[in-house]
């Protein structure tokens, strides 16, 4: 069992950045792979980035490629995505999820609540 928890969420100009982290509890955190996801009003949830259980394989959608990075520290059993050059387009909740090296939602087990980014134009 996984229990995850985002935090680091907020209102930010576009062009700046933000470090959102994901605390886990249990202790088979290093086993998983993670990911982040994002939700916008009014539409479904979208594959952000992924990273392998040993952190030395990532994947990222197209759309933040080049400006999001997403790291891990299994000591401390969190995961980071950190998000420069921000957008208005990258406003959503943000949402990390333990499971599978892989863009698929369907494939993570475990969901955290979710973060809120908004980005003012």
């Amino acid at each position: 069992q996984v229990q995850l928890v985002e935090s680091g969420g907020g209102l930010v100009q576009a062009g700046g950045s933000l470090r959102l982290s994901c605390a886990a509890s249990g202790r088979t955190f290093s086993n998983y792979d993670m990911g982040w996801f994002r939700q916008a009003p009014g539409k479904e949830r979208e594959f952000v980035a992924t990273i392998n259980w040993t952190g030395a394989r990532t994947y990222y959608a197209d759309s933040v490629k080049g400006r999001f990075t997403i790291s891990r520290d299994n000591a401390k059993k969190t995961v980071f995505l950190q998000m420069s050059s921000l957008k208005p387009e990258d406003t959503a909740v943000y949402y990390c999820a333990a499971g599978s090296y892989t863009a698929n939602s369907n494939q993570y087990d475990y969901w955290g609540q979710g973060t809120q980014v908004t980005v003012s134009s």
